[in-house]
Formats: C-alpha cells, sequence, structure tokens
C-alpha cells in the first residue's frame, strides 16, 4: 500500500495484507462512490441484486489488490464473470494505489448478509435463483406411471439416463413427437427424479413461450445479465416445445448461447419439440445442429397395443370401478388420437359412472362417449382431401384431376395423393382413379416422393402437418 493510503486509512503494512477496516478510511470512502456509480450505470435493480451485498476485503500492497467479498460463491462467480473489469478501473481511477481487483467469497456470510450499505437502509442479500423445483414437477408424471411400448421406448429409457446420478453418454436429449404423446410426462418424471438423484441441485423447466417472455421483459427492464446468469447456474435445464422460438432472432441468439455454455459446462440439456430438428423452419441452423449432436428421440403415435396397455392401466388405478375388459378394448380400439385424450375418454367414463350410480358396460361406454368414437372414426374422403389441398396451395380444384405436369399443380395433386394414402382406406388403383384415371405406379410414385421430401423440406412437412390438421377437425 502506498504511503499515503497507509497513512489515511490507518493501517499497517506489516505482513502486506490488510482487512479494510472502518468505512470512514479512504479506501471506504472510495467505494461510497463507486458503488453510487454503479448502481447509476446498472440500475438499482440488478445493482441491488448483485452488487449492494459486496464489501470490502482485503488490501495487499505487495500486489496492490483489493479484495471484494461477496456473500456466496455463486454470486462471487456472476460478480467476477461481469463486473471484475468495471470494478478494476473504477478502482484504478481512485488513484489510491489500487492496480487489481480480486472478487471472492468472504469468509463470515452471516455478517456478510447484515452489511448495510451507505446507499439506504440495511437489506438482505438478494440473489437471483430459480424457482424451487419442487413447485415445478407433478408427482403423477413419474417414471412409474408413464407406459411404455415400441412407440415410445427409447425416448423412455433416454430420459431415465438423463435424470440418473450417473454422467449420461450423450447431451442434450432431444425429444420429439405429436400432441398429447407424452413429451411432457416425460419431463416432469426426468425432472422430479434428477432433483431426488441430487438433493438441493439446480433445475429450471419452462417451456419456449416462457423463455421468449422471460427474455424479452429482461430486455426492457435492462437485466439480460441476471436472466443469463439465471438460466446458466442450471444443472438441469428443461426446456418444453422448441418450436415456438421459430422465427425470433435475438431470443434464438440468447437460445444458442445458453445452450452452449449449458453443454459445454457439463449441465444437462433436455428440449422437446413437435417434430424433429432438422423440420423445425426458421430456427437458427447453429441451434439444430447442437441439438442434433446428442440424442433424438422420437415418441411415435400410440399403436393399438400400447393403448390397450394404458387403459389397462388406467383400470387397475380405478380400484372403486368395474371397468369390463370389452371396454377397454372398445376404448383403445375407438379413441386414436392421441394418448390424452385417450385418458380422457376413460376418465369422462369412470367420473360419471360415479356420479350417477351407473355400472359400466360396453353399450353405456357406447353412449357416454360417442362424441369421441365419432371423432375418431369420421370418414375423410379423397374429395375433401382433393378440395382441401387445392385450396391450401390456391389452385383449382379439376386440377387434381389434369394432365398438367407444372410443378405448380403437380406437386400439389402428389401431396393429395399422399394424404389420400394415408389418410382414406382407399386402395391405389382406386386413388390413382378419382385422379383422373392414373396408374396405381403413379401414386406410388406421389407417396415415395412426398415422404422423401417431408425428411428434409421443413416446408413441405409444414403444410402437409397443417392439411392434416385441417381434414382432422
Amino acid at each position: 500500500m502506498s504511503e499515503k493510503l497507509a497513512n489515511i486509512a490507518g493501517l499497517s503494512a506489516g505482513n502486506g495484507c490488510t482487512p479494510h477496516g472502518e468505512e470512514s478510511s479512504a479506501l471506504g470512502l472510495a467505494w461510497e462512490r463507486i458503488r453510487a456509480g454503479l448502481r447509476r450505470d446498472l440500475g438499482s435493480k440488478l445493482f441491488d441484486q448483485w452488487l449492494r451485498s459486496a464489501r470490502l476485503g482485503e488490501y495487499c500492497d505487495l500486489s496492490r489488490t483489493l479484495e471484494i467479498w461477496l456473500p456466496s460463491d455463486f454470486s462471487a462467480n456472476f460478480v467476477a464473470a461481469n463486473f471484475q473489469d468495471r470494478l478494476r478501473l473504477a478502482w484504478r481511477s481512485a488513484n489510491l494505489g489500487v492496480d487489481g481487483v480480486r472478487v471472492m467469497r468472504g469468509p463470515d456470510s452471516v455478517a456478510l448478509q447484515a452489511y448495510s450499505a451507505p446507499l439506504g437502509a440495511p437489506v438482505p442479500v438478494v440473489v437471483l435463483t430459480p424457482e424451487p423445483a419442487a413447485n415445478s414437477f407433478q408427482p403423477r408424471y413419474c417414471f412409474d406411471s408413464f407406459v411404455t411400448g415400441e412407440s415410445n421406448r427409447l425416448a423412455f429409457h433416454a430420459a431415465q439416463a438423463m435424470a440418473s446420478p450417473e454422467r449420461p453418454r450423450f447431451n442434450p436429449l432431444f425429444l420429439h413427437g405429436g400432441t398429447g404423446q407424452g413429451k411432457t410426462h416425460l419431463l416432469h418424471a426426468l425432472g422430479g427424479a434428477y432433483q431426488e438423484a441430487h438433493p438441493g441441485a439446480t433445475i429450471i423447466y419452462m417451456s419456449a413461450e416462457k423463455f421468449m417472455y422471460e427474455f424479452v421483459t429482461a430486455m426492457r427492464a435492462n437485466e439480460t445479465m441476471a436472466f443469463k446468469a439465471r438460466l446458466r447456474s442450471a444443472e438441469l435445464l428443461l426446456i418444453d416445445d422448441i418450436q415456438f422460438i421459430a422465427g425470433k432472432g435475438s431470443t434464438q441468439e440468447e437460445f444458442l448461447h445458453t445452450i452452449n455454455e449449458i453443454v459445454e459446462g457439463g449441465a444437462r440439456l433436455v428440449i422437446t419439440a413437435d417434430r424433429a430438428p432438422h423440420m423445425l423452419d426458421a430456427v437458427d441452423p447453429r441451434i439444430l445442429s447442437r441439438l442434433a449432436g446428442g440424442l433424438v428421440a422420437d415418441i411415435h403415435a400410440a399403436d393399438l397395443d400400447l393403448r390397450l396397455a394404458i387403459v389397462e392401466r388406467k383400470r387397475s388405478e380405478a380400484r372403486d370401478t368395474d371397468v369390463p375388459v370389452a371396454v377397454v378394448d372398445f376404448l383403445a380400439r375407438n379413441v386414436r388420437t392421441n394418448i390424452r385424450e385417450l385418458e380422457g375418454a376413460f376418465n369422462k367414463l369412470v367420473a360419471y359412472a360415479s356420479l350417477t350410480g351407473r355400472q359400466i358396460d360396453l353399450e353405456f361406454a357406447q353412449t357416454m362417449l360417442a362424441d369421441f368414437v365419432r371423432a375418431n372414426a369420421r370418414r375423410i374422403t379423397v374429395d375433401e382431401i382433393q378440395k382441401a389441398t387445392a385450396r391450401h396451395f390456391h389452385i383449382d380444384p379439376s386440377e387434381m384431376r389434369s394432365k398438367r405436369r407444372a410443378r405448380a399443380v403437380a406437386r400439389p395433386r402428389q401431396i393429395a395423393m399422399y394424404l389420400a394414402k394415408k389418410m382414406t382406406p382407399r386402395s391405389l388403383p382406386e386413388i390413382g382413379r378419382v385422379f383422373g384415371g392414373r396408374d396405381h405406379s403413379t401414386v406410388i410414385h406421389a407417396v415415395r416422393t412426398i415422404e422423401a421430401l417431408r425428411a428434409h423440406d421443413a416446408d413441405i412437412d409444414a403444410d402437409i402437418r397443417a392439411l392434416q390438421k385441417q381434414l382432422e377437425a
């Protein structure tokens, strides 16, 4: 320490490193000015969250380095990463012989929390942390309650591996599948299991929409650093329905940086979407590359065996209600849209029987679930498909049967043939005849062409999804 500073501060240079002492010293007065400047430049909210609890530590006159003490390792690491250069420049400008600043956790966190800043009344330390994971995960969505089959077995075991105490061999994990097929169930199961295996771990679970909302809110409030610190402190980050960030440039940029730091820092990342990474249109290719670099596990629509197993599980849980095997079979064969609707149909049946005192039998189930059955059994015609496809691509419906080979006509016609094969019971020769008397080999070619295009053309895939949704409505 310089002689001037030693005299003003009244400190001994015996061992070269000296505790700061009273706030009336030159260091203390300079610290008040520096804190006031930081509060003005950073804004009161960010300052209060990270720097209000900081206090002066030891000064070493050999290295001319001053310690800044924080109440925890987390806050010290954040301040060091984001404010250390600013603190060093501020102290150099004070002309008190301080050339370097070292940010670290103080020796007594309790005393630090009681520290009263000269800017106002004493306040406790405010550290931005995620909401407790225990409040986020639904206990009923656990691995034990998840029924597996051929369509979801890979996703199930991948989620279990990601939740285990051992470090997984893949990271990130990307789960994709249609609505109501079990993605959210697996996220809750994974988060709950990880929390049980790692007590006290920092776990963050949010939808992509919430990610966007919080990021935009943080930008408007000039608090993006706190937002980033919160996400990047996670040991397990779960993001649901990532397709909703499509087309959001600034959000995607921040999301890319976040997932890079999460994965490279050794934390675990799990993301869900309604389609595979390469099908996510208007998403930054760098994000898609990172997501595809881990394990991509798809969840297909439940087949009959899985639907039977799911209803049988629900039946075993409804101990007070007798559900005949014939009703189980009826539900599994007639409610095919997704697992969520299948479970909803079962719950409706049991609830109504319980409230009215009716005994559940096949006739009762057929009457009560007529709407579910009609929704799933409605026959879609080739004519409906032709008209909907023509309308979607802004061409005349008669072009579906014409001989024109212009791309603007031929591609929609191929898509209509593909949908006719997938959504109707008509044979290939029958479909060909409805499309202007074409041969069945033409229909086969159309189906294979569209299947290949869907695998790498996000626009075609989005068009077909939109048409399927419209036709099934």
